[in-house]
Protein backbone atom coordinates (compact mmCIF):
# COMPACT_ATOMS: atom_id res chain seq x y z
CA UNK A 1 0.00 0.00 0.00
CA UNK A 2 2.68 2.19 1.05
CA UNK A 3 4.53 1.83 -2.38
CA UNK A 4 1.08 1.97 -4.28
CA UNK A 5 1.07 5.74 -2.33
CA UNK A 6 4.26 6.20 -3.45
CA UNK A 7 4.04 5.57 -6.96
CA UNK A 8 0.79 7.85 -6.73
CA UNK A 9 2.59 10.64 -5.64
CA UNK A 10 5.46 10.54 -8.05
CA UNK A 11 2.48 10.61 -10.54
CA UNK A 12 1.05 13.85 -9.51
CA UNK A 13 4.12 15.46 -8.93
CA UNK A 14 5.48 14.34 -12.68
CA UNK A 15 1.87 15.63 -13.66
CA UNK A 16 2.13 19.13 -12.34
CA UNK A 17 5.90 19.20 -13.71
CA UNK A 18 4.38 18.60 -17.54
CA UNK A 19 1.68 21.47 -17.12
CA UNK A 20 4.25 23.83 -16.22
CA UNK A 21 6.64 23.03 -18.97
CA UNK A 22 3.22 22.67 -21.64
CA UNK A 23 2.20 26.55 -19.89
CA UNK A 24 5.65 27.68 -20.12
CA UNK A 25 5.73 26.77 -23.80
CA UNK A 26 2.46 28.32 -24.98
CA UNK A 27 3.26 31.25 -23.52
CA UNK A 28 6.13 31.71 -25.26
CA UNK A 29 5.18 30.11 -28.62
CA UNK A 30 1.90 32.71 -27.83
CA UNK A 31 4.66 35.38 -28.22
CA UNK A 32 3.96 36.98 -31.45
CA UNK A 33 6.56 40.12 -31.37
CA UNK A 34 10.09 40.35 -33.20
CA UNK A 35 11.91 41.21 -30.25
CA UNK A 36 11.85 41.92 -26.64
CA UNK A 37 13.71 43.25 -23.66
CA UNK A 38 12.83 42.07 -20.06
CA UNK A 39 12.17 44.02 -17.01
CA UNK A 40 9.53 45.08 -14.38
CA UNK A 41 7.88 48.26 -16.30
CA UNK A 42 6.04 46.18 -19.23
CA UNK A 43 6.03 48.30 -22.39
CA UNK A 44 4.32 47.45 -26.00
CA UNK A 45 5.87 49.36 -28.81
CA UNK A 46 4.47 48.92 -32.32
CA UNK A 47 6.38 49.32 -35.56
CA UNK A 48 4.77 49.86 -38.57
CA UNK A 49 7.36 48.73 -41.17
CA UNK A 50 11.39 48.67 -41.44
CA UNK A 51 13.01 50.46 -43.63
CA UNK A 52 16.49 51.38 -42.68
CA UNK A 53 16.25 54.24 -40.07
CA UNK A 54 13.03 52.34 -38.07
CA UNK A 55 14.92 49.16 -37.97
CA UNK A 56 17.82 51.33 -36.42
CA UNK A 57 15.43 52.56 -33.90
CA UNK A 58 13.63 49.64 -33.26
CA UNK A 59 17.04 48.42 -32.31
CA UNK A 60 17.58 51.18 -30.25
CA UNK A 61 14.41 51.02 -28.21
CA UNK A 62 14.98 47.44 -27.70
CA UNK A 63 18.66 47.96 -26.52
CA UNK A 64 17.43 50.87 -24.16
CA UNK A 65 14.52 48.58 -22.70
CA UNK A 66 17.33 46.19 -21.24
CA UNK A 67 19.31 49.09 -20.23
CA UNK A 68 16.62 50.92 -18.56
CA UNK A 69 14.92 47.57 -16.95
CA UNK A 70 12.12 47.59 -18.66
CA UNK A 71 9.90 44.63 -20.46
CA UNK A 72 9.48 46.01 -23.62
CA UNK A 73 7.84 44.08 -26.71
CA UNK A 74 8.12 44.89 -30.25
CA UNK A 75 5.04 43.89 -32.43
CA UNK A 76 5.50 44.65 -36.26
CA UNK A 77 1.77 46.29 -37.06
CA UNK A 78 1.90 47.02 -41.00
CA UNK A 79 -0.03 50.29 -42.04
CA UNK A 80 -3.42 48.94 -40.65
CA UNK A 81 -4.99 50.94 -38.11
CA UNK A 82 -7.22 48.42 -37.38
CA UNK A 83 -4.64 46.46 -36.14
CA UNK A 84 -2.78 48.93 -34.30
CA UNK A 85 -6.05 49.84 -32.64
CA UNK A 86 -6.81 46.03 -31.56
CA UNK A 87 -3.10 45.88 -30.40
CA UNK A 88 -3.42 49.25 -28.42
CA UNK A 89 -7.09 48.54 -26.96
CA UNK A 90 -5.87 45.14 -25.23
CA UNK A 91 -2.89 46.62 -24.19
CA UNK A 92 -4.38 47.22 -20.52
CA UNK A 93 -5.51 43.79 -20.32
CA UNK A 94 -2.56 41.91 -21.29
CA UNK A 95 -0.56 44.03 -18.63
CA UNK A 96 1.24 46.67 -20.05
CA UNK A 97 2.09 49.88 -18.59
CA UNK A 98 2.66 51.97 -21.53
CA UNK A 99 2.71 52.47 -25.05
CA UNK A 100 5.08 53.21 -27.84
CA UNK A 101 3.90 53.87 -30.80
CA UNK A 102 5.08 54.44 -34.53
CA UNK A 103 1.11 55.59 -36.01
CA UNK A 104 0.11 53.63 -39.61
CA UNK A 105 -2.03 56.94 -40.00
CA UNK A 106 -1.12 60.68 -37.92
CA UNK A 107 -4.65 61.28 -38.62
CA UNK A 108 -5.62 58.04 -36.14
CA UNK A 109 -3.90 59.67 -32.49
CA UNK A 110 -7.05 60.59 -30.87
CA UNK A 111 -8.69 57.06 -31.56
CA UNK A 112 -5.42 55.59 -30.35
CA UNK A 113 -5.69 57.50 -27.00
CA UNK A 114 -8.68 57.22 -26.42
CA UNK A 115 -8.36 52.88 -26.74
CA UNK A 116 -5.50 53.13 -24.19
CA UNK A 117 -8.02 53.05 -21.89
CA UNK A 118 -5.79 55.00 -19.97
CA UNK A 119 -2.22 53.64 -20.57
CA UNK A 120 0.34 56.43 -21.52
CA UNK A 121 1.44 56.64 -24.75
CA UNK A 122 4.48 57.83 -26.69
CA UNK A 123 4.43 58.59 -30.09
CA UNK A 124 7.79 58.34 -32.03
CA UNK A 125 8.98 58.85 -35.44
CA UNK A 126 5.73 59.37 -36.88
CA UNK A 127 4.19 63.13 -35.12
CA UNK A 128 0.60 63.55 -35.07
CA UNK A 129 -1.01 66.91 -34.50
CA UNK A 130 -0.48 68.81 -31.40
CA UNK A 131 -4.27 68.64 -30.55
CA UNK A 132 -4.12 65.04 -30.19
CA UNK A 133 -1.30 65.31 -27.90
CA UNK A 134 -1.76 65.26 -23.96
CA UNK A 135 0.67 66.94 -21.03
CA UNK A 136 2.58 63.97 -19.53
CA UNK A 137 -0.12 61.35 -21.24
CA UNK A 138 -0.09 60.89 -24.61
CA UNK A 139 3.36 62.79 -26.09
CA UNK A 140 5.61 62.84 -29.03
CA UNK A 141 9.35 62.00 -29.22
CA UNK A 142 11.05 62.94 -31.97
CA UNK A 143 13.21 65.95 -33.39
CA UNK A 144 12.44 69.20 -34.51
CA UNK A 145 11.59 68.18 -38.40
CA UNK A 146 12.01 71.70 -40.43
CA UNK A 147 15.42 71.70 -38.20
CA UNK A 148 16.45 68.94 -40.75
CA UNK A 149 14.95 71.40 -43.89
CA UNK A 150 16.68 74.00 -42.69
CA UNK A 151 20.15 72.60 -42.20
CA UNK A 152 19.93 71.32 -45.80
CA UNK A 153 18.91 74.56 -47.35
CA UNK A 154 21.84 76.40 -45.22
CA UNK A 155 24.54 73.84 -46.40
CA UNK A 156 23.94 74.61 -50.20
CA UNK A 157 23.56 78.26 -49.64
CA UNK A 158 27.00 78.49 -47.81
CA UNK A 159 28.25 75.74 -50.81
CA UNK A 160 26.78 77.66 -53.91
CA UNK A 161 26.35 80.94 -52.91
CA UNK A 162 23.86 81.60 -55.37
CA UNK A 163 20.43 83.78 -54.81
CA UNK A 164 18.76 81.99 -57.40
CA UNK A 165 18.90 78.21 -58.30
CA UNK A 166 17.01 75.57 -59.26
CA UNK A 167 16.46 72.91 -56.78
CA UNK A 168 14.59 69.24 -56.94
CA UNK A 169 12.98 68.13 -54.04
CA UNK A 170 12.24 64.31 -53.45
CA UNK A 171 9.59 63.98 -50.62
CA UNK A 172 9.34 60.75 -48.23
CA UNK A 173 5.34 59.41 -47.00
CA UNK A 174 2.61 62.13 -48.35
CA UNK A 175 1.20 63.00 -45.13
CA UNK A 176 4.29 61.97 -42.76
CA UNK A 177 4.96 64.83 -40.57
CA UNK A 178 8.83 64.53 -41.20
CA UNK A 179 7.87 64.92 -44.78
CA UNK A 180 6.18 68.41 -44.47
CA UNK A 181 8.34 69.46 -41.96
CA UNK A 182 11.50 68.43 -43.63
CA UNK A 183 9.92 69.94 -46.65
CA UNK A 184 8.73 73.29 -45.40
CA UNK A 185 12.59 74.04 -43.54
CA UNK A 186 13.91 73.47 -46.50
CA UNK A 187 11.75 76.17 -48.64
CA UNK A 188 11.00 78.75 -45.61
CA UNK A 189 15.13 78.78 -45.30
CA UNK A 190 15.38 79.50 -48.82
CA UNK A 191 12.77 81.96 -49.05
CA UNK A 192 13.92 83.64 -45.71
CA UNK A 193 17.79 84.22 -46.71
CA UNK A 194 16.32 85.95 -50.08
CA UNK A 195 17.17 83.28 -52.89
CA UNK A 196 15.01 82.87 -55.56
CA UNK A 197 14.70 78.61 -55.30
CA UNK A 198 12.67 77.45 -58.78
CA UNK A 199 11.39 74.08 -58.20
CA UNK A 200 12.11 72.04 -61.32
CA UNK A 201 10.53 68.55 -59.55
CA UNK A 202 9.12 67.89 -56.46
CA UNK A 203 6.83 64.83 -55.82
CA UNK A 204 6.85 61.81 -53.14
CA UNK A 205 9.25 58.90 -53.42
CA UNK A 206 8.24 57.32 -50.30
CA UNK A 207 11.73 57.37 -48.44
CA UNK A 208 12.74 54.59 -51.20
CA UNK A 209 16.07 54.43 -53.40
CA UNK A 210 14.07 53.03 -56.14
CA UNK A 211 11.23 55.78 -56.02
CA UNK A 212 13.35 58.67 -56.24
CA UNK A 213 15.13 56.33 -59.65
CA UNK A 214 11.66 56.23 -61.05
CA UNK A 215 10.71 59.77 -60.25
CA UNK A 216 14.38 60.75 -61.68
CA UNK A 217 13.56 59.34 -64.98
CA UNK A 218 10.48 61.26 -65.28
CA UNK A 219 12.66 64.90 -64.67
CA UNK A 220 15.03 64.11 -66.74
CA UNK A 221 12.34 64.07 -70.02
CA UNK A 222 11.86 67.40 -68.66
CA UNK A 223 15.45 68.72 -70.01
CA UNK A 224 15.74 71.11 -67.30
CA UNK A 225 19.00 71.61 -65.34
CA UNK A 226 19.17 71.57 -61.58
CA UNK A 227 21.52 73.50 -59.00
CA UNK A 228 20.82 71.23 -55.76
CA UNK A 229 18.87 68.24 -54.75
CA UNK A 230 16.95 68.27 -51.15
CA UNK A 231 16.00 64.72 -49.91
CA UNK A 232 13.56 63.67 -46.99
CA UNK A 233 15.98 61.19 -45.71
CA UNK A 234 19.28 59.47 -47.29
CA UNK A 235 17.84 56.49 -48.85
CA UNK A 236 16.30 58.83 -51.38
CA UNK A 237 19.80 60.80 -51.59
CA UNK A 238 21.18 57.31 -52.15
CA UNK A 239 19.11 56.86 -54.97
CA UNK A 240 19.16 60.53 -56.34
CA UNK A 241 23.43 60.09 -56.95
CA UNK A 242 22.79 56.28 -58.81
CA UNK A 243 20.30 58.50 -61.07
CA UNK A 244 22.90 61.27 -61.73
CA UNK A 245 25.63 58.82 -62.48
CA UNK A 246 23.30 57.44 -64.82
CA UNK A 247 22.47 60.71 -66.78
CA UNK A 248 26.03 61.58 -66.11
CA UNK A 249 24.96 64.67 -64.26
CA UNK A 250 28.32 66.24 -62.37
CA UNK A 251 27.20 65.02 -57.78
CA UNK A 252 30.22 67.11 -57.16
CA UNK A 253 28.76 70.47 -58.31
CA UNK A 254 24.90 69.73 -57.89
CA UNK A 255 25.23 68.77 -53.76
CA UNK A 256 22.63 66.13 -52.70
CA UNK A 257 21.20 66.16 -48.99
CA UNK A 258 19.80 63.71 -47.53
CA UNK A 259 18.07 63.04 -43.72
CA UNK A 260 19.34 60.68 -41.39
CA UNK A 261 22.97 59.97 -41.37
CA UNK A 262 22.80 55.81 -42.23
CA UNK A 263 25.47 54.26 -42.55
CA UNK A 264 25.47 53.87 -46.57
CA UNK A 265 24.66 57.94 -46.45
CA UNK A 266 27.73 58.57 -44.35
CA UNK A 267 29.65 56.42 -46.77
CA UNK A 268 28.23 58.02 -49.60
CA UNK A 269 29.64 61.42 -48.16
CA UNK A 270 32.78 59.81 -47.04
CA UNK A 271 33.33 58.75 -50.82
CA UNK A 272 32.78 62.32 -52.39
CA UNK A 273 29.37 61.54 -53.38
CA UNK A 274 26.37 62.61 -51.32
CA UNK A 275 27.10 66.14 -49.54
CA UNK A 276 25.31 66.39 -46.61
CA UNK A 277 22.75 64.61 -44.33
CA UNK A 278 21.32 65.44 -40.80
CA UNK A 279 21.82 62.57 -37.97
CA UNK A 280 18.57 61.99 -36.35
CA UNK A 281 19.32 60.41 -33.49
CA UNK A 282 18.21 56.90 -33.03
CA UNK A 283 19.55 56.06 -30.08
CA UNK A 284 18.72 59.04 -28.34
CA UNK A 285 15.18 59.20 -29.47
CA UNK A 286 14.56 55.68 -28.06
CA UNK A 287 15.64 56.34 -25.14
CA UNK A 288 14.18 59.27 -24.28
CA UNK A 289 10.56 56.87 -25.34
CA UNK A 290 11.56 54.24 -22.99
CA UNK A 291 12.54 56.84 -20.31
CA UNK A 292 9.34 58.46 -20.67
CA UNK A 293 7.24 55.26 -20.80
CA UNK A 294 8.94 54.42 -17.92
CA UNK A 295 8.40 57.68 -15.63
CA UNK A 296 4.66 58.46 -16.94
CA UNK A 297 3.56 54.41 -16.47
CA UNK A 298 4.16 55.40 -12.91
CA UNK A 299 2.29 58.76 -12.74
CA UNK A 300 5.13 60.89 -13.28
CA UNK A 301 5.53 63.73 -15.73
CA UNK A 302 8.53 64.19 -18.01
CA UNK A 303 9.57 67.46 -16.88
CA UNK A 304 13.26 66.20 -15.52
CA UNK A 305 14.27 64.89 -19.39
CA UNK A 306 16.41 66.40 -20.77
CA UNK A 307 14.50 68.01 -24.20
CA UNK A 308 10.97 67.97 -22.22
CA UNK A 309 8.98 71.04 -23.37
CA UNK A 310 7.14 73.13 -20.87
CA UNK A 311 3.99 71.75 -21.47
CA UNK A 312 4.78 68.28 -21.48
CA UNK A 313 3.64 67.23 -25.02
CA UNK A 314 7.22 66.69 -26.31
CA UNK A 315 10.49 65.45 -26.11
CA UNK A 316 12.50 67.22 -28.66
CA UNK A 317 16.15 65.30 -28.99
CA UNK A 318 18.19 67.76 -31.53
CA UNK A 319 19.48 67.00 -35.36
CA UNK A 320 23.39 67.33 -36.14
CA UNK A 321 24.53 68.25 -39.66
CA UNK A 322 27.03 65.58 -40.96
CA UNK A 323 29.38 67.08 -44.13
CA UNK A 324 32.92 65.55 -45.41
CA UNK A 325 34.48 67.65 -41.86
CA UNK A 326 32.88 65.69 -39.68
CA UNK A 327 31.38 62.31 -41.16
CA UNK A 328 33.83 60.02 -39.59
CA UNK A 329 32.48 60.62 -36.47
CA UNK A 330 28.99 58.94 -37.39
CA UNK A 331 30.31 56.41 -39.11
Amino acid sequence: MKRSANNSFIKIIASLLICILIMSSVVSCGNKSSGSSSGSVKILFIMTDFDTFRQKISDAVIASGKSQGADVTLVESGYSVETQVDLVSNAKSQGYDAIILRLADADTALQMNTAANGIPIIYLNSEPSEEYLDSNQNIFVGSEEKVAGQYQAEYVMNKLNKKSMNIIIFEGEQGHSGTIGRTKGVRNSLQSNGVDANIVFMDYANWSAEGVQEKFDVFMKTGQSVDAIFCNNDNMALGAIESMKKYGLDYTSIPVCGVDAIEDGCASIKAGEMAFTVLQDAEGQASKAVEAAIVLSGGGTISDIEGASEDGKYIWVPFLPVDASNVDQYL
